[in-house]
């Protein structure tokens, strides 16, 4: 293997092929300044070289234009000093130029200075180490370090309240000022942004960009740069992906801490305990990523191991959160990342493609907890964005969590369960099926339903639309209650459940079930076929199921010139019943009369006795509560 020559030259050493790293930072222009490389020598600049710089420049990077004004000076130089500068070798393929970072054009030149035995030239350590390894003679001249400011001419038209700055080709600068929900664009500047101005904006923050920690380039691509510098986020877009040079550069204007949202206290048990399935939903510029930091922190509080996938990497967390880029890793090779580091909690910021969704579900199913940030302009319309992409009753099992953020605070919380019923708006009781329902996570009442009808999926609103404007007659209501009772001894409420007045939910008390629904449902299908009406019987939240006292129905009372009748239903023939008042001071139940009905089920009671007193009080005034029980 050769010695390495570095900044010695032999005289013999009379041909030199530099690289593309020793154009660019100036390594080749050094030596020849510097008058390391002797006259008469030889200098073959490879056409592969050339191309890879006009691909560059074509592309708008920096780097291109400034390869091509160095061979300029380059070229200058040589004839000052007698040396030769020539172009040699094949100009690459287009396949080879795309492949130029992975070290196809390097290749290219280090194999033509090998078989010309030429003295390669470069500012690249894995090119130099590449070279010494095969044998070929190689002038290594490390990259010029420099220590720049880190501030940006950018910066200064931001302030304690500027949000975000908009600089446009031909147009004065704006600005985003003030906080989410109470947002004004401002003009900044009178200065009106030539193309020349922009483009230096744009090299001084790529250029700075690539030499602090906290600072890299997220995305480069011909028409377009993404870069998170410190804490902004500056996008560059340059013809031909826009219409002129444009700059954007927006910031996060306050950390809020958790306790900062005022949670109420089941939202804040639910995000400590077991809330894992979490969407964080809102429109652009609502606060979304600065409440997704606020909860990643909070996380990390309750001793969680956090992660996160980011495009770009903007939450700005402490050094304890490792932050993944979506840019430099598939899905694939993210998903078998946090599988085996096993984090707590992954947050997904932002969820945007099928692919995305896909990773989401993945790892939600896998069992990792994932907080995901997605663009929505309503809390269903997050939701919304998994039908087809993931089967309608996998939701549940990927979703328990809605957060809708709206100008900066929590609007809206919803949460998402399976059940089993008839979908509102249908009445056939055969018509159920598994319902995805979507509550809201406060009040607990059901706000959306979704389902499947034939091929679709149908996702119907419960709340605030003509669904729940009940259009059904109250004397209607009333006839079919009145039936009803002729079955129960309790009153009960007759609750429609379609604006069409085809379904109805009974509410009644426990005991009174039996005896609505009747032996083999016999009452009930005969309450239905009267009324053309389905019927669904639900014991009433008011009915205590422990008592076993029941109040008497004044409608269960009929006084007949001497005697007091007490009609009960029909199935309770030739049974023994006991009937109580209450005494108003100590509140003991004291009994007073017991009677067996009838095979109709009445009672006959002498309206001249202490107890038809008593019945007869009961049914010309509301004051006294009677009781009774079967004995």
């Amino acid at each position: 293997m050769m010695e390495e020559r570095r900044y010695s030259l032999a005289p013999e050493d009379t041909f030199y092929v530099p690289d593309t790293s020793a154009i660019i930072n100036g390594g080749l222009k050094d030596l020849l300044e510097t008058n390391k490389i002797e006259a008469e020598s030889r200098i073959t600049i490879h056409a592969s070289l050339i191309a890879e710089l006009e691909h560059q420049a074509n592309s708008g990077r920096k780097s291109g234009i400034e390869g091509l004004n160095e061979l300029t000076m380059i070229r200058q130089i040589c004839g000052d000093l007698g040396i030769l500068l020539e172009y040699g070798g094949r100009r690459p393929y287009l396949s080879e130029i795309k492949r130029a970072r992975s070290g196809e054009i390097d290749a290219i030149i280090r194999d033509f200075a090998w078989k010309e035995n030429g003295i390669l030239i470069t500012s690249d350590h894995i090119q130099h180490l590449v070279a010494k390894s095969v044998g070929i003679q190689v002038i290594y001249i490390p990259v010029k370090k420099s220590t720049p400011e880190k501030t940006l001419h950018l910066e200064d038209y931001f302030d304690e309240e500027t949000m975000s700055i908009h600089l446009k080709q031909g147009v004065p600068i704006f600005g985003k000022r003030g906080t989410p929900g109470n947002v004004h664009f401002d003009q900044l500047s009178e200065r009106i942004c030539s193309k020349n101005f922009l483009k230096e904006l744009s090299e001084e923050i790529i250029e700075k960009a690539q030499k602090f920690e906290d600072t890299f380039i997220e995305i480069d691509r011909i028409g377009s740069t993404i870069i998170q510098y410190g804490n902004i986020r500056i996008v560059i877009c340059r013809p031909p992906f826009s219409d002129g040079w444009e700059i954007t550069a927006a910031r996060p204007l306050k950390k809020l801490t958790i306790e900062d949202y005022d949670l109420s206290p089941n939202l804040y048990t639910r995000l400590k305990d077991k809330a894992e399935g979490v969407l964080v939903a809102g429109s652009p510029g609502a606060g979304k990523t600065t409440f997704t930091r606020a909860l990643a922190l909070f996380f990390e509080s309750k001793s969680k191991v956090v992660k996160t996938i980011e495009s770009p990497r903007d939450l700005d967390l402490k050094a304890e959160i490792t932050q993944y880029s979506k840019n430099f890793g598939t899905h694939s090779e993210i998903h078998d990342i946090l599988l085996l580091s096993r984090p707590d909690y992954t947050i997904f910021d932002e969820i945007r493609d099928t692919d995305d969704f896909k990773l989401y579900s993945d790892l939600r199913l896998a069992g990792i907890g994932l907080v995901g940030v997605i663009h929505s302009s309503t809390a269903i319309d997050a939701i919304q964005r998994f039908i087809g992409r993931l089967e309608l009753g996998m939701i549940p099992s990927v979703l328990d969590t809605i957060i809708y953020i709206e100008a900066g605070r929590i609007n809206r919380v919803l949460d998402v369960k399976m059940t089993v019923k008839v979908p509102a708006g249908l009445v056939e009781s055969d018509l159920a099926r598994p319902v995805v329902e979507v509550r809201d996570f406060e009040t607990r009442e059901p706000v959306y339903e979704m389902y499947t009808f034939g091929e679709q999926t149908v996702v119907i609103p419960l709340e605030n639309t003509e669904m729940n404007l009940v259009k059904v007659d109250a004397r209607t209501i009333q006839d079919i209650t009145e039936a009803i009772e002729e079955f129960s001894t309790q009153p009960v409420v007759l609750i429609p459940k379609d604006r069409f007045g085809r379904r109805f939910e009974i509410q009644c008390a426990q005991n009174d079930i039996p005896m609505i629904l009747g032996r083999g449902g016999e009452n009930i299908r005969m309450l239905e076929r009267s009324f053309q009406v389905k019927l669904d019987v639900n014991r009433s939240e008011k009915d205590s199921i422990i008592s076993e006292f029941n109040i008497l129905n004044k409608k269960m009372l009929l006084h007949r010139k001497r005697t007091l009748i007490i009609g009960f239903p029909k199935q309770m023939k030739n049974v023994n019943i006991q009937f109580f008042i209450e005494d108003k001071k100590n509140g003991i139940k004291k009994p007073f009369f017991v009677g067996t009905s009838s095979r109709s089920g009445k009672i006959k009671v002498s309206s001249r006795s202490e107890a038809g007193r008593i019945f007869k009080e009961k049914l010309e005034t509301n004051n006294l509560r009677i009781y009774w029980k079967q004995i």
